[in-house]
């Protein structure tokens, strides 16, 4: 993404913030995998939404009408050995000719020149409690200026969340995000179909958890978005099953929610299909009542409508349809009003997508639900999921686990499913199978 859009972000942000006050936000730290082995970095989100800067060890201070600059970087200098140990990196003249900032200092600087920055300053925002250390730091500076109070210099008197201002922002993607983001989403779309056709019983699970990688890879998305799941038979029935590690079994189904990462922006998606190749009877029946629920739950994705209005249209069609298939008994609703349908759908039918696959963004505005406005963008998910071991259904339902999930873009004139590249209805998943 080219520095233009971080500038524009910024300018943003400093409007919101206003003259007299100061922002900041420090970068994601390296984590230590084992001994001296470190984990592949990825950037903050907030940091990099805001720089594009891709290293650890710094911090990015915005503050509004400085003469010098309002976007000041405190990073690591050039060092020339880590360069040939470790790769190029932007060192101070980098953060200034590459990056934007206005003035660039060593980290090594931060507590020495971060008071003087903070003089006079009414307001700090930055994201309260989400950085223990940068917390400590802060009230550090905000002392040490208050120790000089007899020199005439002022400590800021308020502390504001930096979320509220960002995470509002981030919500809503701009034509360049939504490039990456669609990018993500047709590379993911393409591997899930790969898994598809790779898929026979024998194999294990993490076998198509590698096809879905290698396809990533071979695509240029080096990271998953989060660790996939490769769910086959009664797995599929836990949510967030990572093991992958069990033997795909003829007449089972495969449950697959995975996505790769472009770029930072996430793509998310959920297949459930048959390891031979065929539904059986009573999966093809839970099926389809779970891609009837997420078709009205996508007539409920358009611009005016309320966040929650698609869940509760899924709740409504899963409901009704385990009553016909005898799961549930009772007047629809007082068995929605109840509840009963929880055991069996448990989660809420999606969430914000963007940098993050659990994207930022409030779910309510002053206590009532949002309307979806153009630009935001959700995924739909409805499941059902029946234990192995439930005892109050009929055995042929038991072990059953199902969802299917896509990545929806609020448009002005209603949406747009960005993964609709997977085929997702029983005929055309069975004949791309039957096809291999």
């Amino acid at each position: 993404m080219k520095q233009s859009e971080f500038k524009k972000r910024r300018k943003k942000l400093i409007q919101h913030i206003g003259k007299g006050a100061i922002a900041l936000i420090g970068s994601a730290s390296i984590k230590i995998r084992n001994r001296d082995v470190d984990y592949p970095f990825r950037q903050d989100s907030d940091f990099y939404y805001l720089t594009g800067f891709n290293e650890p060890d710094a911090l990015a201070v915005f503050i509004p009408e400085r003469k010098e600059g309002e976007y000041v970087l405190f990073c690591r200098e050039f060092d020339e050995k880590k360069a040939i140990w470790e790769g190029a990196h932007a060192g101070l003249e980098g953060a200034k000719a590459d990056y934007d900032a206005d003035e660039a200092f060593s980290i090594e600087d931060l507590n020495k020149m971060l008071p003087g920055f903070l003089e006079n300053k009414a307001k700090v925002f930055y994201p309260i409690g989400r950085d223990s250390e940068l917390d400590n730091k802060l009230l550090a500076w905000i002392n040490n200026i208050k120790n000089r109070s007899r020199s005439g210099v002022t400590a800021p008197s308020e502390l504001h969340s930096l979320d509220l201002i960002l995470h509002e922002m981030r919500l809503f993607k701009s034509d360049k995000e939504l490039k990456l983001m669609r990018h993500a989403a047709e590379v993911s779309a393409a591997a899930h179909v790969k898994a598809m056709q790779a898929c026979k019983a024998g194999l294990f699970e993490y076998q198509i958890e590698a096809e879905l990688i290698h396809h990533f890879i071979q695509n240029g998305l080096r990271a998953v978005a989060y660790p996939s799941i490769v769910a086959g038979g009664k797995n599929a029935c836990t949510l967030h099953y990572t093991e992958n590690n069990s033997t795909l079994k003829s007449g089972d189904l495969l449950l697959i929610d995975a996505g790769a990462e472009c770029d930072h922006y996430a793509a998310d998606i959920t297949r459930t299909f048959p390891i031979s190749g065929r539904f059986s009877e009573p999966q093809k029946q839970l099926y389809q009542l779970v891609l009837d629920a997420q078709a009205a739950a996508l007539e409920q994705i358009q611009p005016g409508l309320p966040w929650n209005q698609a869940h509760d249209a899924s709740v409504e069609v899963l409901t009704k349809g385990l009553v016909e298939l005898g799961l549930l008994k009772g007047k629809l609703k007082k068995l929605i009003k109840d509840e009963k349908y929880k055991p069996f759908y448990m989660h809420r039918i999606g969430h914000w997508l963007g940098m993050d696959v659990h994207d930022v963004g409030d779910y309510k505005v002053n206590q009532e639900w949002r309307l979806l406005e153009a630009g935001m963008v959700l995924t739909v998910e409805p499941g059902l999921y029946i234990p192995a071991d439930c005892k109050t259904v009929d055995e042929k339902w038991r072990g059953i686990g199902i969802r299917i999930e896509d990545d929806v873009l609020v448009t002005p004139q209603g949406h747009e499913i960005l993964t609709g590249g997977v085929p997702k209805s029983i005929s055309e998943i069975e004949a791309l199978m039957q096809a291999i």
